[in-house]
């Protein structure tokens, strides 16, 4: 058995995290359901454990969902971060540059654009597809590995913009330094956001009751820590119905 929630795990997240996952497993067992009994973390707790038929829950992004994963996993539920302006279980990306720099974001087309990984809704999949409604790509000029590495990256100089998943964004704003480098320059449009999932054939009715009684028992505190506000069920059809842009590589050639 695996279970992950790695997408919006830290330092200072860590803790809520494992209570919230013990209250995950409680209320499994008591449906019946097995359960670990504790997270896996580290590089495990993403492709592996999305990919492994003995995933009990995770939680994916959105474009590796309806990318890689929509016929080989069940789709459970999605948290509501009560992000602005964006529908429940909805996110959106924000684009950051550093505080000195005033440009607007279509005098960006041609400026050194960092981005996460390929296969990021936040990170890459939106800011493509927000450049695509004004006539435009960025360029991938510098690949980081993470949302708070293109933050780190676009503080430091060696590149000028980046697009941030909103609810990474705010976690930065409350416990990192280098947001106080940077200003927010345009968000886009809200998708759907970070699903949880579960190997293919899971109980998707029980474990979806089961995060709903988690979620409820879970400290006010731990819920503020983590900016869960609830859990809903969105249609697998709206995680489908976003857009893929080119990939990295194809946009490079075009460039």
């Amino acid at each position: 058995m695996i279970a992950s929630l790695g997408m919006y795990d830290r330092a200072e997240t860590a803790g809520a995290n494992d209570r919230f996952w013990a209250l995950i497993a409680e209320a499994l067992r008591a449906r019946g359901l097995t359960a670990p009994a504790h997270l896996t973390r580290g590089d495990g707790a993403y492709w592996p454990a999305w990919q492994d038929p003995a995933l009990i829950l995770s939680q994916t992004c959105g474009f590796p969902y309806r990318a890689k994963l929509r016929d080989h996993v069940t789709l459970i539920a999605t948290p509501d971060y009560g992000l602005p302006d964006c529908p429940p279980g909805y996110y959106a990306s924000v684009f950051v540059a550093r505080a000195d720099d005033a440009r607007s974001l279509p005098e960006f087309r041609t400026a050194r654009f960092a981005y996460n990984e390929g296969l990021s809704q936040s990170g890459w999949a939106a800011a493509q597809n927000h450049a695509a409604s004004m006539g435009f790509h960025f360029a991938p000029s510098l690949e980081t590995g993470g949302h708070r590495l293109s933050a780190e990256a676009v503080a430091a100089g060696r590149a000028d913009l980046a697009a941030l998943d909103a609810l990474t964004w705010r976690m930065i704003q409350r416990w990192d330094p280098v947001a106080a480098q940077l200003r927010e320059v345009a968000r886009t449009a809200p998708t759907p956001g970070l699903p949880y999932i579960a190997a293919k054939g899971a109980d998707a009715k029980a474990t979806y009751h089961a995060l709903i009684e988690a979620t409820h028992a879970l400290s006010a505190a731990d819920r503020d820590t983590l900016c869960l506000r609830g859990i809903v069920r969105i249609d697998p059809a709206a995680y489908l119905a976003v857009p893929i842009p080119p990939a990295p590589d194809q946009i490079a050639r075009l460039s």
